[in-house]
């Protein structure tokens, strides 16, 4: 009987934990919601947070603010979300080059890319572009590569920082071609540009964004796009698999994400929501306009992204023997 009794209590006990989550989520959202950014505003990150935050709050019913807390490579922001109540009103806005870089870039994380969020949606994408400065001799991925191979460490690259998606992603394109070019790092775009301009750096690496108008106009040579499909402000220069390069791919992601222990049914309706707001055509007008890609995946297939580049990531980056600790 005393058996009985646990078992019945244990029942009455899940179905009121199981009546207050249904009545949350039917309730969801019932106040602001917050997207938590780890980035200062402008760049990808935030341009992809507040693409969102406008359709978003017309969808879903409820104001959608964009709360930029940068800093620690981004780990102030993933700790904040990862501690946050997980109840749908604080989401995280990720990027990949913290999400899949962190892990293998610090040895004392204080976040868990898995255990810590669960995936709501893919939000964005953003290509890279290979970029040279007019002085260098070639006039085509192909003859970049044959030039720094005849040439070892005559050729010097420029990042956004130690760590950067610029740094790890030229380190990987190194790792695909035997090249030797010198890193040279730089607090962010705006001074990389300006250096490979100068031609004092002679390539980058880079989002459209950052070099669109000076490949346009003949002030850098655009060699390639990293992306499955050619940029439309740059129709003339082709992908790297067109330019003979095919194993070399790299795209930076934005994605929403929810704290561990969020309800399925908030989720549910995020993700929905997301859906819907993405798929209104005045943010794909925004979203071209800004040099980006809207691509939605639903939180399985953003799952598998996520742990399918994470031990690429990891085995690049450690290749490269690069670290911020």
């Amino acid at each position: 009987m005393k058996k009985k009794s646990v078992i019945r209590q244990a029942l009455a006990i899940t179905s009121i934990v199981f009546a207050t989550t249904l009545a949350h989520a039917q309730s969801f959202p019932d106040r602001p919601i917050t997207l938590v950014v780890p980035n200062p505003p402008g760049g990808l990150v935030d341009t992809s947070a507040r693409l969102l935050s406008e359709p978003l709050t017309r969808v879903i019913g409820q104001p959608v603010i964009v709360d930029n807390k940068p800093g620690a490579s981004g780990n102030v922001a993933y700790q904040y979300v990862a501690k946050a109540k997980p109840d749908g009103y604080t989401l995280l806005i990720s990027y990949s080059g913290y999400h899949v870089g962190n892990p293998a870039l610090m040895d004392k994380l204080p976040w868990d890319p898995i255990a810590d969020f669960s995936p709501v949606a893919l939000l964005t994408v953003s290509t890279n572009v290979i970029a040279v400065h007019p002085s260098v001799p070639v006039n085509n991925l192909k003859e970049l590569i044959a030039y720094a191979k005849a040439n070892p460490g005559k050729l010097n690259y420029a990042s956004q920082g130690n760590g950067s998606v610029s740094h790890i992603g030229t380190e990987i394109f190194k790792q695909n071609t035997g090249v030797d070019i010198v890193h040279v790092p730089y607090k962010g775009s705006g001074p990389a540009v300006q250096d490979v301009l100068a031609g004092q750096v002679q390539l980058f690496i880079t989002t459209p964004p950052s070099v669109m108008q000076h490949v346009q106009s003949g002030k850098l040579k655009g060699l390639a796009v990293t992306g499955k499909n050619r940029h439309p402000g740059m129709p003339n220069v082709p992908t790297t698999a067109q330019a003979g390069l095919p194993s070399f791919q790299l795209e930076s992601w934005v994605a929403l994400y929810a704290p561990t222990g969020t309800p399925a049914p908030v989720i549910a309706k995020l993700t929905e929501s997301v859906k819907k707001s993405l798929a209104l055509p005045e943010v794909k007008e925004r979203a071209d306009a800004a040099g980006v890609e809207l691509r939605y995946l639903n939180p399985t297939a953003m799952d598998a992204l996520l742990k399918k580049e994470l031990p690429y990531w990891h085995k690049a980056i450690k290749a490269a023997n690069i670290s911020l600790d």
